[in-house]
């Protein structure tokens, strides 16, 4: 019997084979993983353009081979704190849909670390309590040895953000070379 928690969890898109290609990234010190088939691409970190009185989550856009794609910052849907860049910061674009209408959207990493196929046996819902996290916003938590890698509810995501207010945003730009 699945659990009221397990249900309201669109879950992971798992293969009949119960495994699924997943991209890992590192934010704050955690492991997060998306589905590998929704990235279009990695990239360098680019020249945003803060967009006034944008969500905090997504206050700017990037110029993503000639069309203007926002870029979210993870770290703040979760409630983290901006961070600096580093050398190991990328952009991970991805196509996610956002009401119905498939969308390019970059996704701020401090590191991308590796594709790997992951298991549905070794997933599990949040925890409703002991988590740091909005467990609405995570789809699953994936065990991996003795760490856990953190699945995120995309969807979930985007539409928590797009409702709250607006909020003034520090926008990191790329260091100049």
């Amino acid at each position: 019997m699945m659990s009221n928690l397990a249900s309201e969890h669109s879950n992971p898109p798992w293969r009949e084979d119960g495994e699924l290609e997943a991209l890992t990234f590192d934010i704050a010190g955690e492991t997060f993983a998306l589905e590998a088939a929704i990235v279009r691409e990695i990239l360098d970190l680019l020249p945003e353009t803060a967009v006034p009185g944008a969500r905090a989550f997504v206050g700017s856009v990037v110029n993503f081979r000639g069309k203007v794609i926002p870029l979210a910052d993870i770290r703040l849907a979760f409630g983290m704190p901006s961070a600096e860049v580093t050398i190991d910061s990328r952009i991970v674009v991805v196509e996610v849909d956002i009401e119905g209408t498939p969308t390019l959207v970059g996704l701020r990493t401090d590191k991308v670390t590796e594709v790997l196929t992951l298991k549905k046996s070794d997933s599990e819902p949040p925890p409703r309590v002991g988590m740091r996290w909005p467990t609405e916003l995570i789809e699953c938590l994936i065990k991996r040895g003795s760490s856990v890698i953190i699945f995120p509810d995309l969807k979930a995501i985007f539409a928590a953000n797009s409702r709250k207010p607006a909020a003034e945003a520090e926008v990191i730009r790329h260091p100049k070379s």
